[in-house]
């Protein structure tokens, strides 16, 4: 009996799962302390097997039928298998056993949480909060609680509590730069990151976020230095090597952006938006060839990837492969049919093919989406004209100048096609609006129609309003 019974309290784990499983196999009753109970079940759950590791809590409870931890782990075993109501029942268990066990308000808050009831989350992380030795941890769920609520002040206050009680929790450095974007306080961002680095210079995730908050106020030298820090930290920060790559694309340095891109592919596996970033960069350069390999590298390896198929096309449309480039920009509107850049670039390239009517429904689909487009509303209304329909162009133009009433090129425009139907009075008193608004484009009107330089009324005004 007594050698059956032996244990050892510092048994090898892998010692504990071997016994176990050999008691299953021989149908037999093994003994185990509660430390192997938990070995055991531990190594269940690394192996994502809940079924074995609540066979295990079965046996350890009937052993030890008032250790608290092992209707914790059963709690947070069937909350993995969506089993809620029975994790709340294994949760009362255990605060009945053990009412200080930050743990149970914890699991408990996280259910709640899931459920969508935040109150109830809150006041369970509350408490896990007074008892926690690890009240960080807490402290980022309370915030991830206040986040799912819409309240990303308060997230951003228990985020520096969590920081304060860890400086080093990348977690929460990174949550607080989410929250900060989502409230667009960037400067309240920086000034965080530059106060934290002063305690913490070593931190290459304050650096990286650092960095972001600056790109994302155009301040992309000042972007590119933070990054330079991250990367001196930890020189295989794959995404801190991006995100300077596009910062350098901001200031249009197309060949050092490449060569930063392409650091990324030492340190993690090429990925279709580096491929894609890449391949945009050549583009930039004019050097199709390069540009259009890399934009295939990345359809290959992720064939929904609609900026690369539309890259593909421009490669072609500037090559003058016109046919050619419909088919890459119609696969690209096929995964994202709402871009607007996608149905000007099809449109475009119908009317070099000389298709208006399918140009004209493309640029209909453009201004339809993004009715801000100025020169959207400028080439629709152009090929209106170019098929004689000078009705269908004012038209257009007047609806264009509703959705962009300072546009100076839209008035220009729509002066050209009044005087083109002969309504002289009108296309004076727009002259007038357009010189008002920006002067300096009356040349806009020439290139449309030279015709007009032989007006001399319109002449006149244009001269009492430049000199």
């Amino acid at each position: 009996m007594e050698e059956e019974f032996d244990f050892d309290f510092n048994e090898d784990p892998k010692l504990s799962v071997e016994r176990y499983e050999e008691m299953i196999r021989n149908k037999d009753q093994y003994f185990f302390d509660s430390q192997a109970f938990e070995n055991i079940v531990d190594f269940y759950m690394d192996k994502n097997d809940p079924v074995k590791a609540l066979q295990v809590i079965d046996y350890a409870v009937s052993q030890h039928p008032y250790a608290a931890v092992f209707f914790v782990k059963q709690a947070q075993l069937y909350v993995f298998t969506n089993e809620l109501s029975k994790a709340f029942a294994a949760l009362e268990k255990a605060e009945l056993l053990e009412p200080s066990e930050a743990d149970i308000f914890m699991i408990r808050g996280n259910v709640y949480e899931s459920l969508e009831q935040h109150e109830n989350a809150l006041e369970n992380l509350l408490k896990a909060l007074e008892l926690a030795d690890s009240p960080d941890e807490v402290l980022m769920q309370i915030a991830y609680v206040h986040e799912n609520m819409g309240d990303y002040d308060a997230a951003i206050t228990y985020l520096k509590l969590c920081l304060e009680k860890n400086m080093e929790n990348q977690d929460a450095l990174y949550e607080l730069a989410f929250c900060y974007d989502i409230l667009e306080k960037q400067d309240e961002s920086i000034k965080f990151y530059e106060q934290y680095i002063d305690t913490e210079p070593y931190s290459y995730a304050a650096w990286y976020n650092l960095g972001n908050a600056y790109h994302k106020l155009c301040f992309f030298e000042k972007a590119i230095d933070a990054y330079d820090y991250a990367i001196l930290i930890k020189d295989n920060f794959a995404s801190a090597y991006f995100n300077k790559g596009n910062a350098l694309v901001q200031l249009d340095k197309y060949a050092e952006a490449i060569e930063v891109y392409k650091q990324t592919f030492e340190y993690e596996q090429p990925n279709a938006d580096t491929y894609c970033a890449v391949g945009e960069c050549y583009e930039k350069l004019e050097k199709m060839d390069e540009a259009r390999s890399y934009y295939k590298k990345a359809v290959k390896m992720d064939p929904k990837m609609a900026d690369a198929w539309y890259g593909i096309g421009v490669t072609l449309d500037f090559e003058e492969r016109h046919f050619e480039a419909l088919h890459f920009y119609k696969k690209a509107l096929n995964i994202e049919d709402n871009n607007p850049d996608f149905w000007f670039a099809l449109a475009d390239t119908y009317y070099k093919l000389e298709k208006l009517p399918e140009s004209e429904k493309a640029y209909e689909k453009v201004v339809e989406l993004n009715p801000l487009d100025v020169e959207g509303w400028l080439d629709y209304s152009s090929v209106m004209f170019e098929q004689d329909n000078i009705e269908g162009a004012t038209g257009i133009i007047s609806e264009g100048i509703k959705n962009n009433p300072e546009s100076a090129d839209l008035y220009y425009r729509l002066v050209a096609y009044l005087f083109a139907e002969g309504h002289y009075n009108d296309a004076l008193a727009n002259l007038q609006v357009a010189l008002q608004a920006d002067p300096e484009k009356y040349f806009m009107l020439f290139e449309y129609l030279p015709q007009l330089k032989d007006n001399q009324t319109m002449l006149d005004i244009i001269t009492r309003f430049t000199l």
